[in-house]
This record gives structure tokens, C-alpha cells and sequence, in this order.
């Protein structure tokens, strides 16, 4: 008890060094990496949860200031910070791991809008579960994961950004997905549009299980192409088995045409020409692990 007071006493002090409204205080990033490194050194749930909830209060001032969209955090190892090219959407986000209950997400999704912009808190509890492709999610039921890239689409879908993301719920199973979140008329955050056509299928969103050994790379090639690592079996009798995919040098991609994103299997991504676009203030996070 005495070591979970000393954190709440600590958290005081931290909050009092973010300035609503304006910005943040020079020793904020250290006092981050501490917090952040007292999580990786304790094993106790109660006390990691303490140094969390601290975590959160100095990353729930920070994410209300006037400099979220002009300031960002460098050398935060287990802190993702993503901003898209128009400069119209932040996402900050990091994992607590815990032993004997759930290990969670924590992810700050901010989107400006005039003077004040909207900002929502999402939680989500680590789940073996597969993500789901054929339903919208909501701030109510977000399946969980960081994000590690963004970018706007433009003219017919504007106000829609295609996210990148990387799931450790399982602990067998590795999942990269792509996205959409996109605020409803009644100003409500929303994931999955059914824009993801891939053969007769149309899904709302794509996502990618693998061996959680396995390195899968996905990426956006341009603003209007995926491409990601095709994914096969280690052998043809563990065909179906996510446990057992990796990666086997070749390539898929998802192209932006007409409205919708269509999958191509097989592409040549040396041929490719990368169409240049905004420079993105992507600073992915480095996951929490035991």
C-alpha cells in the first residue's frame, strides 16, 4: 500500500507539469519513460495498474492541449504516436500487460475540428478471439490493437482515414489489420467500412494471422495501395492453422479504385512506383512484453 501511495503521490506531481491549453513541460517525456519503465520492472498487477492509471492522467492532459497536433513525444519507446498526412487525426495508444486478470489497450483518438477538437478514450481488453470482417465496430466494442500508420482518403470518402494496426491478444497468433475509422452523423467513432472487396467477398476490414514467431511486414505503398507479405502454411498439413503461417517472400496488395479497395494477389512491388504524399509524424509504439 505504502508503494501504491507514492505512485498517486507521484502522479500528482507529473499532472501539475502538463499545462492545459498550451503544452508540455520539457521533463513530461522523462517522466514518461520512468512511468513507463516501472511497468516493465513490476511484476505486481496492483502497482502496474497504479503507474497505468498515472500514465493515463498525464496522456489525458496532454491529448486536451492546444499542441497535440504540433507537438510529439520523441524516444518514447512503448508510447505510439501517429498523426496522418492532412494533419486531421492523432491516434496515441501503448498496451499494459498484467498476469492475472486481462492485459489491455489504451488509445486516444483525436480529430480536429474547429476550436475544439473531438477526442475519445478507447479501452479494450486483450482477446484471443479473431477480429471480426464482417461488422462495424464502435468506441463501445473496439477489438483492441496499436496502430502504427494512417493515412486520409480524399474526395468521395473524405473524412475517412485507412488505419494500420498490429494485435498481440493472442498469444499464439500475431494479427495486422487495415482499417477505416471514420465519425458517424451523430459524431460517433467508427470502424469498418464494407469497401474491402477480395474476390466474391466484401469485408469491412482486412486482417492478417500469423505465427506470433513470424515477422509480417504491411505498409502503405501509396496513398491509394497496401501492400503486405503473403501468407502460407510452414506445411501443407497445417494448412487453415494460423498458428503456423509466415510469410513466403512474395506479396499482396490492396488498390484504391473507384471507392473501393480491391485485392490483388501476387504484385511485383519492385515495379511499383511510390507515389509521393505528405510526410507523416508516424512515431509507432514498441509493445509492452513480459
Amino acid at each position: 500500500m505504502r508503494q501504491i501511495a507514492l505512485i498517486l503521490i507521484l502522479t500528482l506531481t507529473i499532472c501539475l507539469s502538463v499545462i492545459n491549453g498550451q503544452g508540455v513541460k520539457s521533463d513530461t517525456p522523462r517522466r514518461l519513460e520512468n512511468l513507463f519503465g516501472r511497468l516493465l520492472k513490476t511484476s505486481e498487477d496492483s502497482v502496474r495498474i497504479s503507474i497505468n492509471d498515472s500514465i493515463n492522467l498525464v496522456i489525458e492532459s496532454y491529448v486536451r492541449s492546444d499542441s497535440i497536433f504540433s507537438h510529439s513525444f520523441t524516444n518514447l519507446r512503448y508510447l505510439g504516436q501517429i498523426t496522418s498526412p492532412d494533419k486531421q487525426l492523432k491516434i496515441v495508444t501503448w498496451n499494459l500487460l498484467l498476469s492475472t486478470s486481462s492485459s489491455r489497450y489504451f488509445s486516444y483518438f483525436i480529430f480536429r475540428s474547429g476550436k475544439e477538437n473531438k477526442i475519445f478514450e478507447l479501452t479494450a481488453d486483450y482477446s484471443e478471439e479473431p477480429i471480426r470482417t464482417d461488422t462495424i465496430y464502435s468506441d463501445k466494442d473496439w477489438y483492441g490493437a496499436l496502430y502504427y500508420d494512417a493515412s486520409p482518403l480524399k474526395r468521395e470518402n473524405k473524412g475517412s482515414w485507412m488505419l494500420l494496426g498490429i494485435d498481440y491478444g493472442n498469444p499464439s497468433i500475431t494479427r495486422k489489420v487495415i482499417d477505416v475509422i471514420s465519425l458517424s452523423p451523430g459524431g460517433e467513432v467508427i470502424f469498418g467500412k464494407k469497401w474491402f472487396v477480395a474476390g466474391e467477398e466484401v469485408k469491412f476490414r482486412e486482417v492478417l494471422e500469423y505465427s506470433a514467431t513470424a515477422v509480417v511486414s504491411m505498409r502503405f505503398l501509396s496513398d491509394r495501395s497496401i501492400v503486405f507479405d503473403h501468407l502460407v502454411p510452414i506445411n501443407p498439413g497445417m494448412k487453415g492453422n494460423r498458428e503456423f503461417y509466415a510469410p513466403d517472400f512474395s506479396y499482396d496488395a490492396y488498390e484504391y479504385e473507384k471507392g473501393v479497395w480491391k485485392f490483388q494477389s501476387d504484385v511485383d512491388v519492385r515495379n511499383k512506383k511510390k507515389k509521393q504524399s505528405a510526410t507523416r509524424n508516424t512515431q509507432p509504439s514498441k509493445p509492452l512484453t513480459p
